[in-house]
């Protein structure tokens, strides 16, 4: 073990424990769509910090599960008319309805 100094370490494990705050920080200013700035991330207690990024972590992820099930629904769904492929033959364009045409 290195020497330690308010608990830092000097060995090549701080580059790696700052980089993990660094993309913590950065995920939190991203996903939060602009409700955070760096500074304000960067100076916030760590359990706040740890706080929000998880908050944030599971609302994703939770919203992540439902537009998968949404998708899946959508896919699999009889009744659903555009689950159903239609196909056009563009060598010969009378044959089979036409596509949809916006004027």
């Amino acid at each position: 073990m290195g020497l330690s100094f308010f608990g830092l370490t000097s060995n090549d494990n701080t580059a790696q424990v700052k980089l993990a705050i660094y993309k913590q920080i950065h995920q939190i200013c991203f996903f939060g769509k602009g409700g955070y700035s760096w500074p304000v991330v960067y100076n916030m207690p760590i359990y706040l910090r740890r706080f929000v990024f998880n908050e944030m972590k599971q609302f994703y992820e939770e919203e992540k599960a439902a537009n998968e099930n949404a998708a899946k629904k959508h896919k699999t769904s009889p009744k659903n008319p555009s689950s159903q492929t239609q196909t056009f033959n563009m060598g010969a364009p009378t044959k089979g309805k036409p596509p949809v045409s916006y004027q």
